[in-house]
């Protein structure tokens, strides 16, 4: 009997997903484990598994199309099955998709026609028949969808038709990047030359505007911050990385530093849940990492337990997984504490807003030379100023001040944390 495959939570914030890339198509034979397409979800772009033994008879969603979670993308069964029956029952959930069959290749060693430029009239873009993720691609690669003839339904125009599709380039803006004529800007009429692109939406930035709207205007910030002094901490990572197997970041040390004085602060490492407060015994460090597309936040479990150098291993393979987009649900669930560094862009402070269900986000800027003086003299040293952010609910002005004092001590003295 044939079996509906639902779109699955692929996170513990999805909502929806986007069907990136289909692998298999209507008629294919297909095994349990096989990857049936690429799913775009609100952290990463991930793969999703068939666990029906069978025949794709129907897909139910456009590649580039968004649907929500248990919403009907697929369904497999015995070749010719009649599947009338469980696309009636599933209709519902199909209200998000208007795809009811995939994209069909074009005819072997054929292109599609490009439009005369002559023939180009003012359109606009977003009455073009085109799927979202066509697109996106056009306008990262310059090319004007007026200009490409669609392959899929009813002429829309679809990823695959972008390929090879350099002469839909606008040939007036390439000349005009070569040849600027600035006359013509300096002498427009008044009013004119306004220009504006609409992005869409992804996946993750949609739930990143969502959680920290919800963050910022549920959880009433205060925020404390002190200026470290860092010298010790510097010379102790120079000496380090001598003989480290892999290289310690500041960063690193901080991470390292914060977990410690977490495992002295209890109450900072806590989370609000309506009716009560969660102190958690264990300490998931939480490393804010910035994407084209948004924000990760991948999870350094029991922090507190490791040394630097395996912190400075697994923050930097979890770095290349974000931008490989192969971070999985169990790399980026449980934190119980975030640290979210703009230090290595030069900024030298800045607020962050909690990262839920956290209490607390340690916001780190640049290490930085300045003046200070020691003893009545006049030196130079290294300084860093860090900004706690703490949901009052839950964590008092003394007690984010007492944990940050915790912090500065074994960043002064790194050798403490060690012991």
């Amino acid at each position: 009997m044939a079996e509906i495959i639902r779109m699955p939570k692929m996170s513990d914030t999805m909502t929806e997903g986007v069907v990136v890339a289909w692998h298999k198509k209507v008629g294919d034979t297909v095994k349990v484990g096989d990857i049936l397409a690429e799913v775009e979800t609100d952290k990463a772009t991930m793969e999703l598994e068939n666990y029906v033994k069978g025949t794709l008879l129907h897909i139910g969603v456009e590649q580039g199309h968004a649907v929500p979670v248990d919403a009907l993308i697929a369904i497999v069964g015995k070749e010719g099955e009649d599947v009338a029956a469980l696309l009636n029952a599933g209709a519902p959930a199909l209200a998000a998709s208007s795809a009811s069959a995939p994209e069909q290749a074009p005819a072997q060693n054929s292109a599609p026609a490009q439009a005369p430029v002559e023939a180009l009239a003012p359109t606009d873009p977003q009455r073009i028949k085109a799927s979202p993720l066509a697109r996106k691609l056009a306008a990262e690669q310059g090319l004007d969808l007026r200009r490409i003839q669609g392959s899929g339904d009813n002429g829309r125009i679809v990823r695959r038709d972008l390929q090879g599709q350099a002469a839909a380039k606008a040939p007036a803006a390439a000349e005009a990047l070569a040849t600027p004529d600035l006359s013509a800007w300096l002498n427009r009429p008044a009013g004119q030359g306004e220009s504006f692109t609409d992005q869409p939406l992804s996946q993750m930035r949609k739930t990143i505007a969502r959680r920290l709207t919800e963050s910022k205007n549920a959880a009433p910030h205060f925020y404390l911050t002190m200026e470290i002094d860092m010298d010790q901490a510097v010379e102790a990572r120079q000496r380090l990385n001598q003989n480290a197997p892999v290289k310690i970041s500041i960063n690193d040390l901080v991470i390292k530093a914060a977990a410690m004085a977490l495992r002295q602060h209890p109450a900072v490492n806590s989370s609000w849940l309506g009716d009560r407060i969660r102190q958690n015994h264990h300490i998931h460090v939480g490393v804010a990492m910035a994407l084209p597309e948004g924000l990760v936040v991948p999870v350094l479990r029991f922090a507190d337990q490791k040394n630097l150098v395996q912190i400075a291993t697994q923050t930097k393979e979890y770095a290349g997984k974000a931008k490989e987009k192969k971070l999985q649900p169990q790399d980026w669930e449980g934190n119980t504490f975030t640290i979210s560094n703009l230090g290595m862009f030069g900024i030298e402070a800045f607020t962050a807003i909690i990262n839920p269900p956290d209490a607390c986000i340690l916001a780190v800027g640049a290490v930085r030379e300045c003046p200070v003086v020691r003893n009545g003299q006049l030196s130079v040293g290294q300084r860093m100023t860090v900004t706690l952010s703490c949901d009052h609910r839950v964590v008092d002005g003394a007690t984010g001040a007492a944990f940050l004092q915790s912090l500065s001590l074994m960043l002064r003295d790194p050798v403490s944390m060690l012991l």
